[in-house]
Formats: structure tokens, C-alpha cells, sequence
């Protein structure tokens, strides 16, 4: 979870492979995949000094926030 002020990056490696499993009477092949993150890094901005929530706001209401 970041913040306001803060930016996340992730790398991710996708990762798949065939694996098999012998046994006495028959041999049961499956691909296997996985999601493995390589990277993650938190990039901290400085805090603003104002924060509008413009939920539920339209364009022609938009306006007069600036005026």
C-alpha cells in the first residue's frame, strides 16, 4: 500500500516449467507457473500541500475548485 506521496515499482519474473511424476504404474505430467517478484522499490515524494477529493465530482462542477 502507498501513500499519497509515494510511487511503487515491481519486477516480476514469470517462471514455468514441465514437471513429471513417475510412478510404478503410470507417469502424470503437469506445467507449472509461478509469479516471482525480482524487484520492489518504494519511491518517496515530498507530502503536498493540498488534497482535493474529486469523487463523484463532474466536468461542468470542476471549475469551481479552480476559481
Amino acid at each position: 500500500m502507498c501513500g499519497i506521496n509515494q510511487t511503487i515499482h515491481r519486477i516480476y519474473l514469470d517462471v514455468s516449467c514441465n514437471a513429471s511424476l513417475l510412478t510404478p504404474y503410470k507417469v502424470v505430467e503437469e506445467k507449472i507457473t509461478n509469479e516471482v517478484v525480482l524487484v520492489e522499490n518504494v519511491i518517496v515524494g515530498l507530502v503536498p500541500s493540498t488534497y482535493y477529493n474529486l469523487e463523484g465530482m463532474t466536468e461542468d462542477k470542476a471549475i469551481d475548485i479552480i476559481e
